[in-house]
């Protein structure tokens, strides 16, 4: 399954409870030779490693270790490794599996536990959110459909376009008195009314941020005209792309993408002084846990890689490696569980570089109250 299957439905399931254990293998992968072809090779090593901690561990009952074990080898025949993309997911428990590509890199691991670790989809399903690219021209223009670094043509309500007519003859625009600035005439004028119109009608169906490709001075007069571009995301100034291809506007977007990055961590760092100045600012692990089990976590920011073991004694997370902890049961990713209760309560979930939060030991919160 790809990253655009995921819905907050399909999440919502995949968080759900299930008898233990329910097992997530993660895996980079690659997309190109050579590296890819080391992939197969390297997720049946995980699998087996996975089998082998199915045969050891004691909670696994041997009914429970033989119909997972077998779910694993299932998933693991279904994965196409000519179509993999950044990460593999691969989800097995009693009577199921699921094999999830995605966009994103994920760390190699094999979690054991009553839900599957879904932080993977999560970030994932973020950075893969969905945008529209008009690529603007006085001769033709072209709307595309975007999710990560992929963009290919979105074709129908309108798009392609291209003027109605021709522009006049020279001499007939002298005569009447324009200018032959194209431009400047009535016929591109009325042409981007017909861009906005339609554009229009795309953003109310299917409203998605939105990046502008074009000369300055085409852009421009789109703005003149209409409205449907006033809230783009971003604007790309660059011409000859409205017959694309795909890759070409991606890479023209790249450094868009990197600013709409950086301007996401500004909007981070202004929502945690917020919650700083009204004293509803948290940091640290425990300190975390404990507020989203009263639901109160408006805004949770998490390092791209933390990840934790930890026990539970008392409400507070125990160090597995503590004396405290001996005995406990161990929670192979307690930051995997903060990451679903605060969707479970409807707070937002935001992924940042490694380095970002050192100040806060790599987890951070604004809360409600």
């Amino acid at each position: 399954m790809r990253i655009t299957d995921l819905t907050s439905d399909t999440l919502a399931a995949l968080r759900a409870p299930r008898p233990y254990p329910a097992v997530t293998v993660a895996l980079p992968t690659h997309r190109r030779n050579p590296l890819s072809q080391e992939d197969p090779v390297r997720l049946r090593n995980l699998v087996t490693q996975a089998k082998q901690r199915l045969e050891t561990d004691p909670a696994v009952t041997r009914e429970a270790r033989f119909e997972v074990s077998g779910q694993l080898d299932q998933a693991a025949a279904e994965v196409d490794f000519r179509h993999t993309l950044d990460g593999l997911l691969i989800f097995a428990a009693q009577g199921e599996h699921q094999v999830w590509d995605s966009p994103r890199s994920v760390p190699e691991r094999i979690v054991f536990s009553d839900t599957y670790e879904t932080r993977n989809l999560v970030a994932a399903r973020k950075r893969a959110q969905p945008y529209w690219v008009l690529a603007v021209a006085l001769d033709r223009t072209t709307l595309w459909s975007g999710t990560d670094d992929s963009v290919t043509e979105a074709p129908g309500q309108g798009f392609p376009m291209e003027p109605d007519r021709p522009d006049p003859d020279p001499e007939n625009l002298e005569r009447a008195g324009e200018r032959l600035d194209p431009l400047r005439g009535e016929t591109a004028r009325r042409y981007f009314r017909q861009v906005d119109n339609a554009l229009q009608q795309v953003l109310a169906e299917d409203p998605r941020p939105l990046y502008l490709v074009g000369l300055p001075q085409e852009l421009s007069l789109l703005d003149d005209v209409g409205t449907a571009v006033k809230d783009a995301t971003d604007r790309v100034h660059v011409g000859g792309l409205a017959h694309g291809p795909g890759s070409a506007l991606a890479a023209e977007l790249r450094p868009a993408f990197e600013a709409q990055v950086q301007r996401d961590l500004q909007r981070v760092a202004q929502r945690f002084e917020e919650a700083r100045n009204r004293k509803t600012f948290t940091t640290g692990l425990d300190e975390v846990w404990q507020t989203v089990q009263e639901g109160r976590i408006d805004l949770l920011a998490v390092e791209d890689s933390f990840e934790v073991a930890a026990c539970i004694s008392g409400g507070h997370l125990i160090p597995v490696d503590s004396e405290a902890a001996t005995g406990l049961v161990v929670r192979e990713d307690t930051v995997d569980e903060i990451i679903e209760r605060t969707l479970d309560f409807g707070g937002e979930v935001v992924f940042v570089p490694d380095g970002v939060l050192a100040a806060h030991d790599r987890i951070a919160a604004a809360l409600r109250y």
